[in-house]
């Protein structure tokens, strides 16, 4: 079944046609939601959200992009709009903390596993890239996941956020920027 008769069946509610989507899509649409959750649980629920939304929005779909383009828009939207609500809620927490509005947790216990130097190294390093990327600007953030994360080309990214080729150019550059300033000033305080 090709793009457009997939389209056409999905628009009219064939269940069948809903399967065929989820099947098709359902790892490439975990994997862009892990990318910004870098949680796996909350990756699956958040791509759970982006078929139900295709589902009940598909009568709208003009089919001016690719199903998979579409697609990438609302797990991104998605992704964001989950890691703002969970931004709040630890906001919240944190002040109902500090106002000793609920008792603090279980203290973590350390592992009585050793992790090697070199492993705990990459962590920490990959855990500051996070951050560093975390911090960006939304467009910045997305544009930089889709091509170095998700590996695709400037055309298909330009596809996903509507703007041109040269925008997005211009946002990778911007970004690469940011990351370098806010990576050299981490580094700096840590030497």
């Amino acid at each position: 079944m090709d793009e457009k008769e997939l389209i056409q069946l999905l628009q009219v509610g064939d269940n069948e046609a809903f399967k065929v989507l989820v099947t098709k899509y359902q790892d490439l649409m975990l994997n862009t939601c892990y990318r910004f959750l870098q949680n796996r649980e909350d990756a699956e629920d958040v791509a759970q959200e982006v078929f139900i939304e295709a589902f009940h929005s598909i009568k709208r779909f003009r089919g001016e992009a690719k199903i998979s383009t579409w697609l990438y828009r609302i797990a991104i939207s998605k992704s964001l709009d989950f890691n703002r609500r969970k931004n709040r809620k630890k906001r919240f927490a944190i002040l109902k903390d500090i106002a000793g509005m609920e008792e603090r947790g279980e203290q973590l216990q350390a592992g009585s596993d050793v992790i090697p130097d070199r492993q705990l190294e990459k962590k920490e390093r990959a855990a500051i890239l996070k951050k560093a990327v975390d911090s960006l600007p939304d467009s910045q953030k997305i544009a930089v996941t889709l091509s170095k994360y998700d590996d695709m080309s400037n055309k298909e990214i330009s596809g996903i956020m509507k703007i041109t080729v040269p925008a997005v150019e211009s946002l990778l550059h911007r970004a690469k920027k940011n990351l370098e300033k806010k990576l050299s000033k981490y580094f700096e305080k840590s030497m």
